[in-house]
Parts: C-alpha cells; structure tokens; sequence
C-alpha cells in the first residue's frame, strides 16, 4: 500500500496558520502577518522541495530580500515566522530539523518611537463637534491616549469590558492575555457622551463591540486608523499621526512623570521590560534638550 502524498507547501501553511489561530490563540492581526511573512518561503518552496531545504536557501533567499530594500527588522520578524513554521513541521514529523534555527537577520539602525510632546497630545484632544462620528472619534482618541492600548486591543473592546465604578478597562492583548488598565478622567467623560449617541445604531443592529460605524457595524482596524489621521489633519498637527504613536505618547508622558518602569510595562503589556525600556531613552532626549538650552556651558553662542 502507497503511503499518503504529502501535502503541498501551501496546504501545510494553512494548517500552520489555523493552529496559530485557533489553538495558540494568536490575534488575526499577529497571524495576518505570519501568512505575509510565509510568502518568500512558500516561493522558494515552489522551487526548492521541502526535504532538500537547506539553511544555504534560506540564506540566500533572506539576502535578495534584504538586497532589495527590505529592513534588518523586517526580515527579523520574517524569521520569527519561519521558524514558527518549520517548528510545526518538525512536531508533525515532516522535518528532521529546522534549517532556519541558526539563522539571524541583519541589524537595522536603532530608531527610537516617534512620540507626540505633551502640548500636541492635548491638542489633538480636542473635540471637534457633538455628532455621533465627533463624539466616537474624540472617545477613541481619548482612550488610546488614557491607557496606551494598540489599535487591535481598542478594535476589540465590548461594552462589557468597561469598568465605571473601577475606572478601568479590561484589555485582551498579545497571546490572548487580559490585563486591567486604568482610564483617565477625560477619556470617561468623553466615553460617557460617546455612549450616549452610540445607542441609536446600535438599537437598529445591536452589537457588543465599544466603538462602532454609523451603520452599527464593529469599527474596524483600519478605519480606526484613517479617522485618527483624519482628526491630526483637521487639528493642523503634521502628518505621521497614528495609533501607535498615541501609545508611544502614553508610555513616554507617564514615565516622563512617574519614572515607574514595571508600571508602564504591566500597562502597556510587554511581556519583557526590555520592550519598555526604549521609553527611557526618549525621556533622556527630553532631558538633553533640556540642558542644552538651558546650562550656561551648553548653549549655543549666538
């Protein structure tokens, strides 16, 4: 009796992936990416088949990437993709060992997160109107200031995940992992009003999701994005504004006033501090301005 052909590159990928999502657990976000980062590997597999699959391969196929403009970083988390690939591979047994394990990408330049001074965050706070996208829009902006969350963590909150009587919200975050994050008085007083206008959609299409569209449909991802430029343009900030640097506002404006490390790491929900620990070089730069502007031996001659 033949033994079973093996299944295509392709089909094991998507077998990898769905156990990425259903049994790890991992946000569709998080396993979005891992397909995209699949791509170059899939490729070479088309080539080059899966037995006779050396590290030499790999090496070479991470190099034209790299030739071709793709960032140390970048490639870093392609590897991380790979070698979650080839890990699967190797508990189904179609693989002896993992020829990405050696593996390392090529350094990037350390650039640090692009965050908003205090003045600029307070500006892009204001609110612009009374109507339901206003009062959602001036909510959203409020919360991912407040508590420093990543775009899919706010995507993802439910009614349910609000805690008035505490002033904290319930956040699902990497790796399906909960944490309970404070909320600002500002960010519950323009909650309160967004609530309010949010029950007429949602009557007509009830839905559980926090922030929703006009329509009563979850607000999506992407959307939430382009209404956080939209609101920097109407505002006169510059261009760059987006979710994440609201979050590296959040992490550098509260370590700037506390100088608690492990809280905006436990906030923020880094699973090593090292992630957090990029906040404090922001903080020295505000520093060195500082002192540059002000030390008698460090100002400029005009």
């Amino acid at each position: 009796m033949k033994p079973s052909p093996l299944p295509t590159p392709s089909a094991l990928a998507q077998d990898f992936l769905e156990q990425c999502r259903s049994e790890r657990r991992l946000s569709a976000l998080t396993v979005n990416s891992y397909a995209r980062d699949l791509v170059p590997l899939l490729a070479l597999l088309q080539q080059t088949p899966l037995a006779a699959l050396t590290t030499e391969h790999l090496r070479r196929c991470v190099g034209q990437l790299h030739g071709g403009g793709l960032s140390g970083r970048s490639l870093a988390r392609m590897l991380s993709a790979w070698r979650g690939f080839f890990r699967y591979l190797q508990a189904r047994q179609i693989i002896a060992t993992d020829p990405c394990s050696t593996m390392r990408a090529p350094k990037s330049p350390k650039t640090l997160p692009h965050a908003l001074s205090p003045d600029r965050a307070q500006r892009l706070m204001q609110p612009l109107g009374s109507g339901f996208l206003a009062l959602r829009d001036h909510a959203l902006l409020e919360l991912f200031y407040s508590s420093g969350l990543r775009l899919a963590e706010l995507a993802g909150l439910q009614l349910q995940d609000l805690d008035p009587t505490q002033g904290t919200v319930r956040v699902l975050g990497k790796g399906a992992k909960v944490r309970i994050v404070p909320v600002g008085r500002k960010a519950w007083e323009a909650l309160a009003l967004w609530l309010q206008v949010r029950l007429i959609p949602a009557q007509q299409s009830p839905c559980e999701q926090l922030f929703i569209t006009a329509q009563g449909k979850p607000l999506r991802p992407r959307s939430i994005e382009t209404r956080v430029t939209l609101r920097a343009r109407q505002l006169g900030l510059e261009d760059g504004v987006h979710p994440h640097v609201l979050r590296h506002s959040f992490a550098s404006h509260v370590l700037q006033s506390s100088g608690d490390l492990r809280a905006v790491q436990e906030m923020m929900g880094h699973a090593s501090i090292v992630s957090t620990q990029v906040y404090t070089h922001l903080d020295f730069q505000h520093l060195a301005r500082v002192y540059d502007t002000a030390h008698p031996r460090a100002r400029r001659k005009s």
